[in-house]
């Protein structure tokens, strides 16, 4: 009776932890960036202060002091805010642990409460643990391919501005307005930041670190060799569109090429773990002889190491670069 108590409250602090984490802190948010503004508003202003950085935003890694003064010693900060910058998800990395760690906490509880078995149910859950930042990984794939499709048509743009007179700046502001996000919001920040008095050669890296796309380096590439060297920048750009578009083409049809291959490799990776969670399930004594016994251990470790093989061995083949 004791375990399935602890496991009941463990299960509901988790869910409490996993909600708090996922929708709390919305009024104390709004709250605190009032008074911010307030301060900022009513505060004395000094003509000797230091001038902000405007390239850089300081992000919490966490709402909670000693987790954000943790992962801030382990280093974790500009590579993490970047990104989740990249995703476009607004959460912390400190939310992203809770909310794996209540997660992983509530499936441990609904495994041992349905075998009455701790070492599975701890193993089986904690393949939630990566879940969340998989989530974000997957979003930030899908962002940058979303920008990387826009890239053709803002140069496009930029390309119909020079030629009708307008400076290099004068284009890119006009992609700026232009250009739908995410691709927009992106260029919009380089130009702000040159209108700032950010060096354009600066806010272009900038542009770099913020969508590390290959076609937006081969644009900033040729726009740096155009300002050393000199020649007819909208030609250069007009040919790094085509160049772009062209790439564009060959990546999607190598994507629909390989995309038996790429689902093969899905369905082979995860069918023994979908059986074997399935069977765990249906009857836990059934397959537990592959962990209380020694044969059944080399079994599962075999299995799992050749599981492993055979999807980095199916990725590498389809995985073609462009």
């Amino acid at each position: 009776m004791l375990p399935i108590v602890l496991c009941v409250f463990f299960g509901t602090g988790a869910l409490a932890t996993l909600i708090a984490a996922t929708t709390g802190g919305g009024k104390l948010k709004r709250v605190s960036a009032r008074l911010a503004a307030l301060r900022r508003e009513f505060e004395l202003t000094d003509p000797r202060e230091t001038v902000t950085d405007i390239r850089r935003e300081e992000r919490k890694l966490s709402s909670i002091p000693w987790l954000n003064q943790w992962l801030a010693g382990a280093n974790l900060g500009p590579y993490s805010s970047l990104f989740l910058y990249q995703a476009g998800v607004s959460v912390s990395v400190g939310a992203l642990m809770f909310i794996s760690a209540a997660g992983t906490g509530i499936a441990a509880c609904l495994l041992y409460w349905h075998s009455g078995d701790a070492v599975p149910a701890l193993v089986l859950s904690a393949g939630f643990l990566p879940l969340p930042f998989l989530y974000v990984q997957a979003k930030r794939r899908k962002r940058l391919s979303s920008l990387e499709r826009q890239i053709p048509e803002a140069l496009g743009t930029m390309v119909s501005a020079l030629r009708a007179g307008h400076s290099l700046i004068a284009s890119i502001g006009a992609v700026a307005q232009e250009c739908p996000d995410p691709l927009g919001g992106e260029i919009r920040k380089c130009f702000e930041e040159q209108n700032f008095g950010v060096e354009l050669r600066t806010a272009l890296v900038n542009l770099l670190a913020r969508a590390p796309v290959q076609d937006l380096r081969i644009f900033v590439a040729a726009v740096m060799i155009q300002k050393d060297s000199g020649g007819n920048l909208a030609e250069i750009l007009e040919k790094v569109a085509q160049t772009t578009r062209e790439r564009f083409i060959l990546r999607m049809q190598i994507r629909v090429h390989t995309a038996q291959g790429r689902m093969t490799g899905w369905v082979l990776s995860l069918l023994p773990v979908v059986i074997g969670a399935g069977m765990y399930l249906v009857s836990p004594e059934g397959i537990s002889v592959l962990w209380k016994r020694p044969a059944g251990l080399k079994l599962l470790y075999t299995a799992f190491g050749m599981d492993v093989l055979g999807a980095v061995i199916i990725r590498r083949i389809v995985g073609i670069k462009t």
